[in-house]
């Protein structure tokens, strides 16, 4: 993965793609159940601390161009503890796409395949990554990714426009929701729903023109924003009972409430297809991520037979929970502190990095 290099508007396509799961899964419910009529409010609070967050990732970065976190942790602290910060990361990607899998499996099993055991639906993905894997991992990834981001979008702005005629915006009161406190301290943490920020650590050296490695990291932070306040209106404005129900993946709900004329109905099918191909692109290269980190650990030249282990991993992780409570807790809870410490940690290592280049040169 060293190899592939990605243009500006490809690396902030690919870092959207790993936004995607858990905004079609779970996001807008998550925040609709917690803020109700504040979400909107807290959304876009949180997209503008979010945003200062990546110009702050930018800044640290300068004083390392073309670097990514595990040369800065290596210069800090050594190959030891760049091998924990290492480990770190890759726990964080296949845990979470582990559970993305299963969570994505399970809505799959509940709308299509009630018959249908979740392991094998589960089997398929890992399948998918398999075959993927066989043909080895190039720029074409990427490439297919840049292909399938815009349909994604289109996606979330059709069902967002599809539906405003059922909208009731009535909803949106009262603006401050359960209060201030809520909204602006409790909220902080959907900071957690920003998890491509996590990827921009990583970035740096697989850019063709490092020098817009700044573009990146804010045109892709304040995208996500929008696109997460496109989901979480759409779920807001069509229901109020909705936001009290555990709906499994309630944005395909409201894609069945689109029409247009006659002959342009049903409109969800197409788009679970949609949303099942980009979740496809994010596990490869959420896997892929992981076998780069691996890799660089450990000075490995081939990448291949690591994604082979990391992908029976994810399947066995996968089979772990019980129950959709399980991934359903995961998701709601675990996953954002989980991903707001990762930030913090590569923050406080890159903040620490800084400093040390500073004190050598006095």
């Amino acid at each position: 993965m060293s190899k592939i290099k990605m243009g500006t508007h490809e690396a902030i396509l690919v870092i959207l793609t790993m936004l995607i799961p858990l905004t079609v899964i779970s996001t807008p419910k998550i925040y609709i159940n917690e803020l109700k009529s504040s979400a909107l409010l807290n959304i876009l609070y949180v997209t503008i601390i979010s945003v200062c967050i990546s110009f702050l990732i930018y800044k640290l970065f300068k004083s390392f161009p073309e670097k990514d976190i595990l040369d800065i942790s290596d210069f800090l602290g050594g190959k030891i503890f760049r091998n924990i910060i290492g480990s770190i990361f890759i726990f964080y990607f296949i845990v979470s796409s582990s559970i993305f899998i299963r969570d994505f499996s399970e809505s799959l099993n509940v709308i299509y395949y009630p018959y249908t055991d979740v392991k094998y639906i589960a089997l398929s993905f890992i399948f998918t990554l398999g075959v993927i894997n066989s043909y080895g991992f190039s720029s074409s990834i990427v490439k297919t990714t840049v292909l399938i981001a815009p349909a994604l979008f289109l996606s979330l702005i059709l069902l967002f426009a599809g539906n405003i005629e059922n909208f009731s915006f009535y909803r949106i009161f009262p603006i401050l929701g359960d209060g201030i406190y809520n909204t602006f301290f409790l909220g902080l943490t959907n900071i957690g729903s920003f998890a491509g920020i996590i990827y921009l650590y990583l970035l740096p050296p697989l850019l063709k023109e490092p020098q817009k490695f700044k573009r990146v990291a804010l045109l892709s932070t304040i995208i996500s924003g929008i696109l997460i306040l496109i989901c979480i209106s759409s779920l807001l404005l069509m229901f109020s009972i909705f936001i009290t129900v555990d709906e499994i993946m309630p944005l395909f709900t409201i894609g069945r409430y689109i029409e247009f004329g006659t002959f342009f109905q049903r409109f969800e099918s197409i788009f679970l297809l949609i949303w099942t191909v980009s979740f496809c692109c994010y596990l490869v290269i959420a896997c892929k991520f992981s076998s780069y980190i691996f890799t660089k650990m450990f000075n490995l030249k081939d990448s291949s037979p690591v994604f082979i282990i990391f992908t029976f991993l994810l399947y066995a992780i996968t089979l772990l929970p019980p129950n959709f409570a399980v991934t359903d807790f995961y998701e709601s809870y675990i996953h954002r502190y989980f991903t707001i410490g990762v930030i913090i940690l590569g923050i406080i290592i890159l903040s620490l990095s800084n400093l040390k280049k500073k004190v050598s040169k006095i």
